[in-house]
């Protein structure tokens, strides 16, 4: 049996007042029928509460007499009874396991683990009537299960709640998405989520009034607190109001109420009511929140309507200039701002409130890429968080060009671990040469590097880099080995040396308008 530090000194302190709550991780907690139900662990139930109502949240060993500063709440405590007093008579014992007792229920342990052997041969009584007196569940480990087979088997069945949970959550999202597509979508969103969720689902209007509801209705009180909940995060209005909050919750006996205000700033308010919550359900719920918000706002407004007008006529085979005023009234030049988060990928979200930031809800979620087109008088402005690349300013029959722009301006962001980067546009060479003559050099310069586009974006990236094979190779998303090797290659083809800087220069100048 694994051993930790220890103190053999009873427990003397006073018992604090428990938290109201144990502070939890965000994950699918394990029920401990689970961990009882486990063959391989042998784990039996000795004293306190019935498994089914008990959750448990991670396992921590502890030999410590007071393991109160040591426990964070949710634990599966377990312990070898190194630190029980060594021949203490039986109301010392009831006095010392009373006070340990004591002390893991204040800090919101959810249950003790105690192994038999090598320190005791069985689970002293004392301790057996503590837990029970207690309500704390206790566990009997026998000696030929170690406390980290516990903790193991513990995360193992954390790790499938939380595929469990993830899965859910994923196919509740594509279903709502899937409800916002039909012809009759806020009933459709709403009935989704209540099945999803298991409860009922309601939109309130402006006026505080239903719009639609869908699913079980809860009990009078907790309809009437649901109602009253969607007020506090309605805004108020008027001069001086004080902002209402995104969201808020509540419970009401048995019934756990959300309700957030929708984005469409129209006052508009999305209330839930649960019987039970699930780690995953706020995830599910805010999905149903900014469908709403785009059902209710801005999608059903002249603009969102132009929008869409745009995007259908583009599709159906209008050039970009012809549907650029429904985007922007005035029409005018445009930038188009590749970004990616400095931490982990981007969701709908993240792409959603990076487009509001940069002005504009021209949002295109590419991977691992988020693209906005934005009006070249709203200049964008670095965002915490985010890496970025601007191109030029451009009409509208140039935003293919300015895509790749941005692209690599992005590259060379990255590279440099810059926050913005803007593509050149200072007058230089090509002011003195037509774009045509321009273009046509290129192709010709570059021509021995044609159907090779990985060789001429290499060599795109490594002499914007000044020939940094490193950053060349952070900016491609490869190894610098491979920079090398294309690079030699290019050379090669092209029959020219590298090292040239007027050959550089030229390749450059090519490569902008002949690539």
């Amino acid at each position: 049996m694994e051993e930790t530090h220890t103190m053999p000194d009873p427990v003397t302190s006073a018992v604090p007042e428990a938290p109201a709550a144990p502070a939890v991780p965000p994950t699918p907690p394990v029920p401990l029928a689970a961990l009882l139900a486990r063959e391989d662990l042998a784990l039996r139930q000795i004293a306190g509460p019935a498994a089914p109502d008990v959750a448990i949240h991670w396992a921590h060993t502890s030999e410590m007499a007071d393991p109160f500063p040591y426990l964070l709440g949710g634990e599966l405590l377990l312990t070898a009874g190194v630190h029980v007093p060594r021949d203490a008579g039986p109301e010392r014992l009831d006095d010392y396991f009373g006070g340990y007792v004591s002390r893991i229920v204040a800090a919101g342990g959810a249950a003790l683990g105690f192994g038999l052997a090598p320190v005791h041969d069985t689970v002293p009584p004392a301790l057996v009537a503590a837990c029970e007196a207690a309500s704390l569940p206790l566990l009997e480990v026998p000696p030929r299960t170690t406390f980290s087979g516990v903790a193991r088997a513990v995360w193992q069945l954390m790790a499938q709640a939380r595929l469990a949970e993830l899965r859910r959550v994923t196919e509740a999202q594509q279903s709502l998405a899937a409800a916002a597509s039909r012809p009759d979508p806020v009933p459709a969103v709403l009935r989704q989520l209540a099945q999803r969720l298991g409860g009922r689902a309601v939109l309130y209007g402006p006026d505080g009034g239903a719009i639609a509801e869908a699913g079980r209705e809860p009990a009078g009180p907790a309809r009437d607190a649901l109602h009253r909940l969607a007020g506090v995060v309605r805004p108020a209005g008027g001069a001086g109001a004080a902002p209402a909050p995104a969201s808020a919750t509540d419970t009401v006996g048995d019934t756990h109420l959300l309700a957030y205000a929708l984005g469409s700033g129209e006052g508009f308010v999305l209330g839930v009511a649960t019987a039970q919550r699930e780690p995953g359900d706020h995830t599910v719920a805010s999905v149903a929140s900014v469908l709403l918000s785009l059902l209710t706002g801005e999608h059903q407004s002249g603009a969102g309507a132009a929008r869409s007008s745009a995007l259908v006529r583009l599709l159906l085979g209008a050039a970009p200039e012809a549907v650029a005023p429904l985007l922007e009234p005035g029409g005018g030049r445009w930038v188009v701002v590749h970004a990616r988060p400095e931490t982990q990928l981007p969701d709908v979200m993240a792409a959603s409130a990076l487009g509001a930031a940069l002005g504009s809800p021209l949002v295109d979620l590419a991977g691992d890429v988020v693209r906005v087109l934005v009006p070249a008088g709203r200049e964008p402005a670095p965002q915490p968080g985010w890496t970025i690349g601007v191109s030029a300013a451009v009409e509208p029959w140039e935003w293919p060009a300015a895509d790749r722009q941005a692209a690599r301006a992005l590259a060379r962001a990255r590279a440099t671990r810059g926050p913005l980067v803007r593509h050149g546009a200072r007058p230089g060479l090509a002011d003195l040469v037509s774009r045509p003559d321009a273009e046509a050099h290129g192709r010709a310069l570059l021509a021995p590097l044609a159907g090779r586009p990985e060789l001429a974006e290499t060599l795109r990236a490594w002499l914007s880099l000044h020939g940094s094979w490193d950053r060349t190779a952070v900016a491609l998303g490869v190894h610098r080995n491979t920079v090398r090797q294309r690079i030699a290659r290019c050379a090669a083809l092209l029959e020219a040396d590298l090292e040239d800087a007027d050959l550089r220069m030229e390749l450059w100048f090519a490569l902008r308008h002949g690539a």
